[in-house]
């Protein structure tokens, strides 16, 4: 089902996220298909449709800097410049996590989209609406076409206006910055 990208669409992506399901959404980069982190068989969903290897994880979008550490994301110094920098915008950040390891956060650029997120509690896992290694979809109907008929919902936001994916930066507890991955934003890797 195609949803412009309307208030009640909104409502009905987040209540069909919030029980296990999984909605292409447009974001300020690229168009991503979503599931909501406590349902780890939607999650395993977008494996599955996307033709992703399952080692390979799954970033998520906040609606908030606050959400991003409530989920238990610390902030060493630089990945505070950083965000405090480009959030919103096209700027991953991979940052250590209470219990070990990095998750990669992201607070988008796209006002309706950060509503829907905090509809869903502050987070989403997020990815690529497309098949693993193929150009991003940057409107609904090439999302659909990829990876849509397989998701529950498809909302419609017209043409993403970045066109392209975001970068992905690592900040470890250090401080030291690694560039993972080139994208809407330029970042130098550095020492702080």
């Amino acid at each position: 089902m195609i949803s412009a990208l309307t208030e009640d669409a909104l409502t009905q992506a987040a209540e069909i996220l919030n029980v296990g399901g999984v909605v292409i959404i447009p974001t300020d980069t690229v168009y991503g298909i979503a599931a909501h982190p406590r349902h780890p068989g939607a999650v395993q969903r977008i494996y599955a449709v996307k033709g992703r290897p399952t080692g390979k994880p799954i970033a998520l979008l906040a609606a908030t800097v606050a959400a991003v550490e409530r989920f238990g994301a610390f902030f060493p110094e630089a990945a505070k410049r950083l965000a405090e920098t480009y959030w919103p915008g096209a700027l991953t950040l991979v940052l250590p996590c209470e219990g070990g390891g990095y998750e990669g956060f992201r607070v988008p650029a796209h006002e309706a989209i950060r509503r829907l997120i905090t509809l869903c509690g502050g987070v989403l896992r997020v990815t690529s609406a497309n098949l693993s290694g193929a150009i991003p979809a940057l409107d609904a109907a090439h999302a659909l076409k990829d990876v849509g008929l397989e998701a529950d919902m498809v909302l419609d936001g017209g043409v993403s206006p970045g066109g392209i994916a975001s970068t992905v930066v690592k900040v470890d507890p250090e401080g030291v910055v690694t560039v993972l991955r080139e994208g809407g934003v330029a970042i130098e890797e550095r020492k702080t």
